[in-house]
């Protein structure tokens, strides 16, 4: 049986793996990458324990979306970007197999959203521009953008795989 919290509804109602299957399966790990938290997660509220239902609602609306975002990573990608990622962590989640998109354009709406993230400039979420790597003064202070001052540590983000917001 598939990990629970992964595991696509057809495959659970029936034990049949197919290759939208593992798009939903993806749809998930996206959305983990996208919030910072995992699948499954007793730790939380009964409400937020499953990630894709709690964050279904939130992934639609332009200015909801952002309480999903993971707060570690805020400010390193653009809205625009964070709303391609969402939409296509609702088309992977489909709950009808047949309105999830195969793999290959999984892999063409990402490497869109790499592109897109990398000819902006790296804009925050203002229209700022980042910069790329986070230097200390001898203060102690971390410099996060232009001309402004930080003396909080950088954010890291602690999954095994780096976000495609960060790229």
């Amino acid at each position: 049986m598939g990990t629970y919290g992964y595991a696509a509804p057809e495959y659970m109602a029936t034990g049949h793996l197919t290759a939208r299957s593992d798009v939903y399966s993806f749809g998930v790990v996206l959305l983990e990458m996208m919030s910072g938290r995992r699948a499954i997660d007793k730790n939380r509220p009964a409400k937020e324990q499953n990630l894709v239902e709690w964050a279904r609602p939130y992934l639609s609306s332009k200015r909801r979306i952002f309480q999903v975002m993971d707060a570690r990573i805020q400010g390193q990608y653009s809205s625009s970007d964070a709303l391609k990622a969402a939409n296509l962590a609702i088309q992977c989640l489909s709950a009808e197999p047949r309105y999830r998109p195969s793999m290959k354009e999984v892999v063409k709406a990402l490497e869109q959203l790499r592109s897109s993230s990398s000819s902006d400039g790296s804009r925050g979420s203002r229209g700022e521009n980042l910069q790329r790597v986070h230097r200390s003064s001898s203060s102690g202070r971390t410099y996060h953008r232009k001309n402004e001052v930080s003396s909080r540590k950088p954010a890291s983000y602690a999954g095994p795989y780096v976000s495609p917001l960060r790229a």
